[in-house]
């Protein structure tokens, strides 16, 4: 597990920046072990760079939410929906993909500074494997630390009984992925609880109006949901929502 997210930053570093490599055309299926060389060391060919990319595709799912604001967004509108009531609208794709859309623009700085300092020297071969490796965990980090609490890393020290960094950037990932995922899961939830908040009110302001008519056969969510989706839309509920969502990564 701990090699697994020592290669965690090169995988996402790959991922984000969209590199697109080919192999090159052999008469017969072979297995390239020549490296090259570089000026710092050996370089990976292209045989081994296409296995790489492939893992990334295999990988990306899990990269996608443990490193990134992917759950913490997703959470969020999965709230917003139940407390709406609308069930499936919008729909598990659309949901997706608005979180899709607003994670790649809260990451975009953090992958054009992977792109820039490390992607393209490694693709001039001016980088080893290792060094690249280094580059990439140093931005991305940063963006975890900034939001991972103390108490949370804390945790995951004891837990795996390392001993206190001098640093933050001596954190190990083993320990920051976990600590950022579940950071991010309590955030999510706060915001969750505050946005589910105003429609429950209103579920039970309809409930209470119908009990005291003396209609308790009638489902109040079928009374609540217009006025929930007229209070939703009158307030521009998806400007303010996604609006607090990515300032609460740029702001």
């Amino acid at each position: 597990m701990k090699r697994l997210l020592r290669f965690l930053p090169m995988i996402l570093m790959l991922l984000m920046a969209g590199v697109s490599l080919h192999a090159q055309q052999a008469a017969l299926p072979s297995v390239t072990v020549d490296f090259g060389k570089t000026p710092q060391g050996p370089a990976l060919s292209s045989t081994l760079q296409v296995v790489l990319v492939l893992t990334v595709l295999t990988l990306a799912p899990t990269i996608l939410m443990t490193t990134t604001c992917f759950t913490r967004m997703l959470v969020v509108l999965h709230f917003l929906r139940q407390g709406l009531g609308t069930q499936t609208a919008p729909s598990n794709q659309v949901l997706l993909s608005l979180t899709l859309v607003m994670t790649f623009f809260v990451m975009a700085p953090v992958g054009r500074e992977i792109n820039q300092t490390v992607l393209q020297p490694l693709n001039r071969n001016e980088l080893t494997v290792d060094q690249a490796m280094e580059r990439t965990a140093a931005p991305l980090k940063v963006f975890m630390l900034r939001h991972t609490r103390k108490k949370d890393i804390s945790l995951f020290l004891k837990i795996a009984k390392a001993p206190a960094p001098q640093t933050k950037a001596d954190v190990p990932m083993e320990v920051l992925v976990p600590a950022f995922l579940i950071s991010e899961l309590k955030t999510a939830f706060e915001i969750g609880f505050m946005v589910f908040l105003p429609f429950l009110i209103v579920d039970m302001v309809v409930a209470s109006i119908l009990l005291s008519m003396g209609m308790m056969m009638l489902p109040p969510v079928v009374i609540s949901l217009p006025f929930k989706v007229l209070l939703f839309v009158l307030v521009d509920g998806w400007y303010l929502i996604v609006g607090s969502l990515v300032r609460g990564y740029t702001g």
